[in-house]
């Protein structure tokens, strides 16, 4: 007999089984020798009260064999099937491959970028050089922005796809299983690089394609249908379909799709800072405690208000992590966080934006006016910066006093920080949303609102500035037939879960249209 029950137990008793046969032993009233294991289903940390707890989702299983599932990588051979062209390697461009693979389609990945060993190279110039490789980056190569930038697996994009589907590919080339029952799943950096080459290796193995340093220049479309792609260097790609899974900071095929008369729109977004605390204010604050103690992981916050009816909200946060510079040019400050998979660095840092609407910024219909206003805000970073990508940074409490910083507290974002007064850089109605909500953040929860905590800008790729346009149906672009806008950077998703959902989605409308 298997059973599904809720239970609760204390830090440092949630992986241990014995514990939790006791516990569901007790919550069945039978005894805890009739059950052979209890397998948890979710988990979750509940801090609300004094006493920080686990809240177990878990099946018992009494007086019957627990069989573990196992997780395995079996795809057809593809080889010699008709090509689908994919335009990116991040989440939503490997996920279509992988799906095209299961449905007998041939995947071609087109990734402007470098495989994961050849882009830490310029990861290490980025940070200790500030040089940045435009075709190579936190943004740019194999597994997308993801891949260097945390690997949080969190998601609300429940109704779009199978979520655990994803999880459950993850895990089948390397994940841990906690990614499967934990609420807030979470990879992290030193362990998505090798993941990621994991999928590649299936897709290659199943006979796909991946090609490195292949910068699409162009796409081939004759009387409204697609029939390819050319490369900057030249070489043409034949293809009834094209999935376009680019990621939201490819500006240059925002500007050749705009060029080539396929229809875009300009798309809100948000803007704002990222900010660092000390990991022990947030943990202080979220267990009540002192200390956090060993069962108990790094604590994360979501914080939202609404000022002069505008939402100001925490995003990405990162417990246990680092800022890193995400800048796709040499003439631009853009900053993310990641966190390693234990979280163990001495810093929380998470984005803490505003909403841009279109209203907000000038340029009329023009489709690419959010584009060239997040371009702007982040090369006025990079001037008050100095160069070398040096952030502009400010204490907290500073810059809602409009105060210039005298100093600046030791943070973790390795290209170095300057004091400058973020309302330089900031748009107005911007800085002053962010002045007006951190206090109000530091009501809610104690020990936020602090000047030990830094402030570091800009926080500007929290989305796709434009969107391209598509069919709710067949998920084709609306001009031309064969073209599959598709991903983040599309406008149809937000981080690596809904990023392969759509990029599943998109693969399954492929073919749809080629069947």
């Amino acid at each position: 007999m298997v059973k599904e029950i809720e239970i609760v137990c204390q830090p440092g008793q949630q992986e241990d089984q014995t514990a939790l046969k006791k516990l569901s032993a007790s919550a069945l009233n039978i005894s805890p020798q009739k059950i052979s294991a209890v397998k948890i289903l979710k988990r979750s940390i509940d801090a609300r009260g004094r006493k920080v707890v686990y809240r177990m989702h878990v099946q018992v299983f009494i007086d019957e064999i627990y069989v573990p599932e196992t997780f395995t990588v079996n795809y057809p051979d593809v080889k010699t099937a008709k090509p689908v062209i994919i335009i990116g390697a991040g989440p939503a461009g490997l996920f279509a491959a992988l799906r095209c693979i299961e449905m007998g389609l041939k995947p071609i990945i087109l990734e402007r970028g470098k495989d994961v060993k050849q882009r830490r190279r310029d990861l290490a110039n980025i940070n200790k050089q500030g040089l940045v490789n435009p075709e190579s980056n936190y943004c740019f190569g194999e597994g997308g922005a993801g891949t260097y930038s945390d690997g949080k697996l969190y998601t609300r994009s429940t109704k779009r796809g199978d979520v655990n589907a994803v999880l459950k590919t993850f895990v089948a080339h390397g994940a841990t299983e906690d990614i499967l029952i934990d609420a807030r799943p979470h990879i992290g950096t030193n362990k998505l690089p090798q993941i990621i080459t994991s999928i590649k290796d299936s897709i290659l193995n199943a006979g796909g394609e991946v090609q490195f340093d292949a910068k699409v220049s162009a796409l081939l479309v004759e009387f409204g249908k697609i029939k390819g792609v050319q490369l900057a260097l030249g070489e043409k790609l034949f293809a009834d379909a094209v999935i376009l899974a680019t990621g939201h900071s490819a500006r240059d095929i925002f500007e050749m799709l705009h060029r080539q008369q396929i229809l875009i729109e300009p798309k809100p977004f948000a803007l704002g800072v990222r900010i660092e605390h000390p990991q022990e204010i947030i943990d202080q604050a979220q267990y009540h405690c002192e200390h956090r103690g060993p069962d108990l992981p790094p604590s994360y916050y979501n914080l939202v208000e609404q000022v002069d009816d505008r939402g100001v909200f925490s995003f990405c946060m990162c417990p246990g992590g680092i800022i890193a510079p995400c800048a796709t040019d040499m003439d631009e400050i853009v900053v993310n966080g990641w966190s390693p998979s234990k979280r163990n660095n001495p810093f929380a840092n998470s984005g803490t934006v505003v909403q841009v609407n279109l209203e907000d910024v000038a340029g009329g219909d023009d489709p690419l006016k959010m584009l060239r206003f997040q371009r702007e805000i982040e090369q006025l970073a990079f001037k008050a910066g100095g160069g070398k990508l040096v952030a502009p940074a400010q204490r907290m409490i500073d810059f809602a006093e409009n105060r210039l910083s005298a100093n600046l507290p030791v943070n973790s974002y390795l290209p170095g920080t300057k004091s400058v007064e973020l309302r330089e850089i900031l748009p107005a109605r911007i800085n002053e949303r962010l002045r007006r909500a951190l206090p109000v953040f530091g009501r809610k929860m104690k020990g936020y609102y602090t000047n030990e905590a830094i402030l570091v800008g800009v926080e500007s790729r929290t989305s796709s500035p434009v969107k391209i346009l598509r069919d709710k149906e067949t998920l084709q672009h609306p001009q031309v037939i064969g073209l599959f806008p598709c991903g983040e950077g599309a406008g149809y998703a937000g981080g690596i879960i809904s990023a392969a959902i759509d990029g599943i989605n998109c693969a399954t409308a492929v073919k749809n249209l080629l069947s």
